[in-house]
Parts: C-alpha cells; structure tokens; sequence
C-alpha cells in the first residue's frame, strides 16, 4: 500500500447552530487504505463525511485532495466526480437497476457502447445481473442496497464514501452484502471511508480504524492495536473491552506493577509511578475460567477465586460476569460451560496473563495515532 496521502485536513471545524459539532485538528487518508470510524449516533461520523465530500462547507480550515486544495486549487465539481458516496438510503432513481447503475456514467459523458460492459461488469460483481431490467421501485431494501452500492463503483471512483450503508438490514441480507463488498475492496483497492456504529463491521473491513465521540476523533490506528491498546476509558467500551477497573499502583516489581483493585493485587506491564490512580482494561476473552483447583496456573500471576453471579447468552457464547472482589467478564462457549459444569453460584478460578492487561494512565499524554 502506498503511502501517498488522498485526504488531508488540517484545523477542520464545523459550526451550526452555534454549536462545534466537528473539531478534526489534523487527519491523513493514505492511498488504497481504508478507513472505518465508529462511534455513536451524534459523535459526528455522517458530518466528517459530509465534509470530507465537499457537502458540507467547514467552518473553518481546510481539505487537500492529493495535495490540492479543494474550492480552490481544484473546483468543486471536479473533485466530487472523483469520488463516489453511499448514504444510509439508497435515493435510487426511478428507472431500471441498469439505469441505475449507469446514471454516474451517463453523467460523466461515457459514451453508450462504453457504458454496456462497465454496468454488466457490475452488476455481476455484486451478484444483481438478474434485476438488471427490474424497477427499483420494487427492490427490497437489500437489492437497493446492493444498486445503490454497485452504481457507486460502477464510475471506477478514487474514493469511496460509505456512510452506514448496511443500516436496518437483517442479519443474514447484511453479511452477504458485507462478504461481496469486501471482496471487491480487496479487487479494487479504492481508497475507502467507511462509517459505522458496528464494531463488528468496523473490525471486518478497516486497515485503519479511528473512534469518534462529540465531534473528535479520539484516536486511530490498526484495528489490533486500538481494539487491544485504547487511549481512554470511552474508547476501550466502545471496542468491547468489558473489563475497565480502577486501582491505585502499590508496588513496582521489575518491569510490572502490581495494582491494587478492589483490595485485591493485580500485575499489570510497565513501570508505574507508585499510587498513581490508573485505569486496568482487560478484553473479555482474555480471561480463562477453570474448575477450583484444576489445571496448571502457575505460570499466571493475575488468578482469583470468583462467585458465578449471572449467565448471560451471547449467540454462540455465553457471557459469564464474575465477581472476584471486583467484576471480571469472560466469554465461554456453552460446551466449555458443561464440560466445566459451571452456572450460577458456582465457585471458579479466573485467570489472565499480565500482558492481557492494558494500563490507562491518569492524566497523562497519550498518542492516539
């Protein structure tokens, strides 16, 4: 993957109402990337895009496409024919899906015998070559999601804009939408902005992944690393970190702290000021259950004795909260659940390697890249 840089922006603010709903200081798309922001409904997802796509006028500083500043160094019109967006309802024209999928081209000038291989092309890739002479007054709402997206790269955009583009579809109708997007992403390569609330979607697609609340990016970067080393307490619950427990720092041990939680001791990385207030993040599946009394733990230092307060069905898991002292979530699935005859009101041994533990430092920088 290249490096060269598609977007950039820099001091970007968006004002309405007099409100700041968009606060961006600085972000960099890179060639051929794509990247997924998540956050919740009113973090400002839909108006960075709306901005990024020249919809919505910032307020205040500036968006570069390839070096070029867009109303200025190249004009509007222009620049919004290199790129194509996919919003949450299909807005289909009322024609044919062929139609459909052609009317980008049309509108670029692509001559007709042109235009013929381009939309069979894909409509095949998105698996509608069937609907081609079908109305897109009745679609259903996955087939219009399908036209909607497939008109999108039918013009060969360099970027690609999708703004919830699975929203109210059902399970099954998503995940095959999701499976052919990927694939042709991967076919493609175009640089891509991808806006979801789903962190699963997000995981699914993203190259980078950035987290958004209150108008802010909070931070970005590779999917494992922001899944595995959030910057903040919102960020790690938005990336399904069940486990955030607070504790004071009470003795250093060569490389490792141990924390106080709870009155319970828990070692975590790094060389940490002693009674620094901190922050311990621990994913779900990360912790390890077992029998009282069975297996080898030796090599753990972080095992408690812990209740089975509830169980919770989560699809093919279950969730099992526990209380050690202090809560600890684990994901267990309903096999492992028999095989170690766990239920509620059971006594277990919960487990996790020192370095499943993520330390959030009070009051300190942090680098969110």
């Amino acid at each position: 993957m290249s490096h060269q840089p598609v977007f950039e922006a820099r001091d970007l603010h968006v004002i309405r109402g007099g409100s700041l709903i968009l606060k961006i200081p600085s972000l960099v798309v890179s060639e051929g990337e794509i990247l997924v922001l998540i956050g919740p409904n009113g973090a400002g997802k839909s108006t960075l895009l709306q901005t990024l796509s020249a919809l919505l006028k910032p307020t205040r500083g500036y968006i570069s496409f390839r070096g070029r500043r867009i109303g200025s160094d190249i004009p509007l019109l222009a620049y919004r024919r290199r790129l194509a967006m996919v919003l949450q309802e299909p807005l289909l024209f009322d024609t044919t899906v062929y139609n459909n999928v052609a009317s980008g081209l049309k509108i670029r000038g692509v001559k007709k015998d042109e235009i013929e291989p381009v939309v069979a092309k894909t409509l095949a890739r998105f698996g509608i070559s069937h609907l081609r002479d079908r109305s897109a007054r009745t679609l259903s709402g996955g087939e219009a999601r399908r036209t909607s997206i497939a008109r999108a790269f039918a013009t060969n955009p360099e970027v690609l804009l999708l703004d919830e583009p699975f929203s109210a579809l059902d399970p099954v109708m998503r995940e095959t939408l999701l499976e052919d997007l990927e694939r042709v992403l991967k076919e493609t390569r175009i640089t891509t902005i991808f806006v979801t609330h789903d962190r699963m979607e997000a995981l699914r697609l993203a190259s980078r992944l950035g987290v958004m609340n209150s108008g802010e990016i909070l931070q970005t970067g590779s999917p494992e690393l922001v899944m595995n080393h959030p910057v903040n307490e919102f960020v790690a619950s938005l990336v399904g970190v069940e486990n955030i427990l607070a504790g004071k720092v009470i003795r250093g041990n060569k490389g490792t702290s141990l924390v106080s939680v709870s009155g319970k001791e828990i070692e975590a990385p790094g060389d940490l000021s002693l009674e620094e207030e901190v922050s311990l993040c621990i994913r779900p599946e990360n912790v390890l259950i077992s029998n009282m009394g069975s297996g080898d733990t030796s090599g753990t230092a972080n095992r408690f004795s812990a209740s089975v307060e509830r169980i919770t069905p989560m699809g093919p898991y279950q969730k099992v909260h526990l209380n050690c002292g202090f809560p600890l979530a684990t994901f267990v699935t309903g096999c492992s659940l028999s095989a170690l005859c766990i239920a509620e009101g059971s006594t277990v041994l919960a487990s996790f390697d020192t370095m499943a533990v993520h330390v959030i430092r009070k009051g300190q920088p942090v680098d969110a890249r």
